[in-house]
């Protein structure tokens, strides 16, 4: 898995860069001219997410902060983190399935509640940021456990013991991939939403 270039920038909210503002970055540390990007890539994957999921701009900008941050000390790409987020919840933090399972990461907190302890307990699950954690600790732990971010998805989705995940995973992958090309500055057709109801969540 992609490892996200991380520093400085990413301890606050990401905020609107002004037109040309790091065209220059002739004069810069490399450092720098890394972190300017990375901010930049940023702005463009808040922007697109906000108009194709029809969310709120700062709320977007929240969540895809949140998502930068807990990806930088996982050590896990942000685009994946958020390209679950959009198909298991479509971005509502107070989603929950038939199975239970809540949140932008519809975690099954019932499952994990351990995880939640420092966070508030279970009640937790619906809070934006302990939810992006714990979902992205569970992925990170079973994209490990699998070897794979393709068998990663298919035990997050409960499919582990399955023969099919029922498209969960090309599902996942395919905004993943939408998701770099808008990070790395490529023009994105806004298509209908693929987010929708997951019927496996046993997340053992």
């Amino acid at each position: 898995i992609a490892t996200p270039v991380v520093g400085n920038l990413m301890d606050t909210p990401a905020t609107p860069i002004a037109p040309g503002s790091f065209e220059n970055t002739a004069s810069l540390s490399v450092e720098q001219a890394n972190l300017a990007g990375t901010a930049r890539q940023q702005q463009r994957v808040t922007s697109w997410l906000s108009k194709r999921y029809r969310v709120a701009g700062d709320a977007t900008d929240m969540l895809v902060s949140a998502a930068y941050l807990t990806a930088k000390d996982l050590k896990l790409d942000p685009l994946l983190i958020l390209a679950v987020m959009a198909i298991e919840s479509g971005f509502n933090p107070y989603a929950e399935s038939a199975m239970g399972a809540q949140g932008l990461m519809q975690v099954m907190s019932k499952v994990h509640h351990e995880k939640f302890q420092d966070l508030g307990g279970v009640k937790a699950a619906l809070n934006p940021v302990a939810n992006i954690k714990v979902g992205s600790l569970i992925l990170k732990d079973y994209v490990t456990r699998n070897g794979s971010v393709e068998g990663g998805l298919k035990q997050y989705v409960g499919a582990a013991d399955l023969e099919s995940d029922s498209g969960y995973g090309n599902r996942v992958l395919a905004e993943y991939r939408r998701l770099k090309e808008v990070a790395a500055g490529k023009t994105v057709p806004m298509f209908s939403r693929t987010a929708g109801p997951v019927t496996q969540k046993p997340q053992q």
